[in-house]
């Protein structure tokens, strides 16, 4: 079983059932300003999804926001419809389908496309990511990587982007590869990935988070970023600039818990430059897929789960405003962790997690990647 981290506001919930319940939780996680975090805090306080969705209006109007409106019921069912006939499904977590691994991570999923060889997401997965534009030396790199370690077992997870991706992809695609989609699971980007991106899917899969027919844009890719981290037991560095998306994937990893790991390049080469700067902070250097394997940690058999946390205090209004006020001072445009504001404020998280929601609800406070917090 696996250890699970659990937030005060992301107890993983029952999964729902039926239909409706399915539809209900789609709702929910589409409607406008509710975010992964701000999901499972309404599901938490509400008991149900269909609960949530009909306190929204009266949560966004005790915020200040009049007008609201959940997620209509004909757009879940319309994205529900055009799931089906992409041949894709819909993967709610506490389901013995939906990756465990990503239930390690501060702010799983809810909910995930996936189009798939059942096996697929199964199986331990190794992150191999890198640069788009790589060298003739680093795209064999990350062929020979990933084509070593899908024949020790292991599925290679990436993002289906030209470079090393696509490498990666492409060495393991009949043995198990895993492309996690800035977009849509529908939307094939880039085109020239496109003929692989359905290959894959004969020993693999691809998934997303993401709404179907969404087209992949920037600021979609760090949330990739961390599903990529997330599935992975350790992520490989093949090539990086000093300042881009795979650094970025590394530091996810990072806060995840995850071994990351790095190939080496010639300093005057900077497409080595941060892969360098990894292994120099102390990330494992990686001449091969052995040097993976022999870093890789033991599974650790123990695993517990925490108990939920205790229903909101009542507070009157007067508190409730000068609770919000402390928790806008404490924030800047700098995104802080949520756990390290609840600490600053020295109070407790059943009673300023709400408050924060309220906050998000309200366009004041913004929800970032990993579940940092910063002024809107």
């Amino acid at each position: 079983m696996t250890v699970v981290e659990i937030h005060p506001s992301t107890h993983p919930p029952l999964p729902p059932t039926t239909e409706d319940e399915r539809l209900a939780w789609l709702r929910l996680l589409r409607s406008y300003r509710v975010g992964i975090s701000t999901f499972y805090r309404l599901l938490h306080e509400h008991g149900s999804a269909a609960d949530a969705l009909d306190a929204l209006p009266h949560v966004a109007a005790s915020a200040g926001v009049d007008d609201y409106a959940p997620c209509p019921e004909g757009v879940a069912r319309a994205e529900v419809k055009a799931g089906r006939k992409a041949g894709a499904r819909l993967v709610f977590v506490g389901t013995p389908d939906y990756p465990q691994q990503l239930l390690d991570i501060a702010d799983p999923p809810p909910m995930l496309w996936v189009q798939s060889d059942d096996q697929a997401m199964t199986r331990p997965m190794i992150g191999i990511v890198g640069s788009r534009n790589a060298s003739s030396l680093g795209l064999r790199m990350a062929r020979a990587l990933a084509a070593d370690l899908a024949e020790a077992g292991f599925v290679i997870v990436s993002g289906l982007a030209r470079g090393i991706d696509g490498a990666a992809h492409e060495a393991a695609l009949t043995t198990g590869t895993v492309a996690v989609m800035g977009g849509g699971v529908d939307v094939l980007y880039p085109s020239e990935n496109a003929k692989l991106a359905v290959e894959m899917l004969t020993h693999g899969a691809r998934v997303s988070e993401m709404p179907m027919g969404t087209q992949p844009q920037a600021r979609h890719f760090p949330r990739r970023n961390r599903i990529i981290s997330g599935l992975a037991q350790a992520l490989i560095v093949v090539e990086a600039a000093a300042k881009s998306g795979s650094l970025l994937t590394a530091r996810s990893a990072l806060d995840q818990g995850r071994d990351v790991m790095a190939v080496p390049g010639h300093p005057f080469d900077g497409r080595a430059t941060g892969c360098n700067l990894l292994i120099r902070d102390g990330a494992t250097l990686v001449r091969s897929a052995a040097d993976v394997i022999d870093a890789l940690p033991k599974a650790d058999p123990q695993a517990e789960m925490d108990l939920p946390s205790a229903p909101p205090e009542t507070r009157s209004l007067q508190e409730t405003a000068e609770l919000h006020s402390q928790i806008l001072n404490k924030l800047s445009t700098a995104p802080v962790a949520e756990d390290q504001l609840i600490r600053d404020l020295a109070s407790k998280a059943q009673i300023v997690s709400p408050e924060i929601t309220r906050l998000e609800l309200e366009g004041r406070v913004r929800r970032q990647a990993g579940g940092m917090l910063s002024l809107a």
